[in-house]
């Protein structure tokens, strides 16, 4: 599929403590340091090392090697280690892996959705193929949400009864590759009883557009994500755009990325508004909007 909205993606190649590689995207990650000592926390996940004070932020330190199951990085290999500082979901966390390797570019379109037989608990979000090697794009929310879960659930008190209603009627779909993203999202909708079309990639998410558009029953309010393998948010709203029969649905972009540059290029593609992902307020208030 043509399209001029293509968007490169840079993306940081680690190791943890297998040699094995992975990703991660490189919007997604503020600074790259050499391991320090942290302050330890009591009574917290044997995966956080502790918290570090860098730069005026105090952030808690995860050994991604423990938390995606394959073992705790070994105090002899730490001394080697790096920690990679990422800003995700307006946090702050560093994550402890083996080995820097390089950064290289590539776009989302080469990124595959990853395999459904691995089950639920993966936490990578797709893999790509670099110099004939298969590597893995770790889910960095998927990381933070296991360690650091929303103990208080999504409040939607701030939502009107007069508001709610005037959302129902909406054809609503949202698309996002990570299960942690969509199950906020879903879970928020569900809370104020809106039904809505929900998708893990953009190119389901435009064949579904179509269909509800020959069905006469067009999607009103799209939410999508911005990072996603195979046709990205970007990607997505330039066709949406570029498609008459659905050019008029109201496109609400969201981003784990806290930054301005995602916010301007959702706007130059033709999106109505770009959101740092997840704040339920903002959402609703936005859907209220494109009504």
């Amino acid at each position: 599929m043509n399209s001029k909205a293509n968007f490169s993606q840079g993306l940081l190649l680690f190791s943890l403590k297998n040699n094995q590689q992975f990703a991660i995207g490189t919007l997604k990650i503020r600074e790259l340091i050499p391991y320090q000592n942290t302050t330890k926390m009591l009574n917290s996940n044997p995966a956080i090392k502790g918290m570090l004070n860098t730069r005026g932020n105090t952030i808690p330190i995860i050994d991604m090697a423990a938390v995606i199951g394959i073992g705790q990085t070994n105090k002899e290999e730490l001394s080697n280690s790096f920690i990679i500082i990422t800003d995700c979901q307006r946090k702050l966390v560093g994550f402890i892996v083996s080995h820097i390797d390089k950064i290289i570019e590539t776009d989302w379109k080469s990124i595959q959705k990853p395999n459904n037989n691995l089950g639920d608990r993966i936490c990578i979000t797709g893999t790509v193929e670099i110099e004939k090697k298969i590597i893995q794009l770790m889910d960095v929310e998927i990381l933070i949400n296991r360690l650091f879960p929303d103990k208080d659930g999504i409040s939607t008190t701030f939502v009107t009864d007069i508001e709610r209603e005037k959302l129902k009627p909406c054809n609503i779909l949202i698309v996002d590759d990570s299960v942690t993203a969509r199950k906020q999202l879903t879970d928020l909708l569900d809370q104020l009883n809106i039904p809505c079309h929900v998708t893990d990639n953009g190119i389901k998410a435009l064949e579904i557009m179509k269909e509800q558009a020959s069905l006469n029953t067009p999607i009103n309010i799209l939410v999508s994500d911005i990072e996603m393998p195979g046709l990205d948010g970007y990607e997505l709203t330039f066709e949406v755009r570029s498609t008459p029969s659905i050019c008029d649905a109201y496109i609400i972009l969201h981003t784990s990325l806290s930054s301005e540059i995602s916010v301007s290029q959702a706007k130059q593609v033709g999106a109505n508004e770009a959101l740092t992902k997840f704040n339920a307020k903002e959402l609703v208030t936005a859907m209220l909007r494109g009504i």
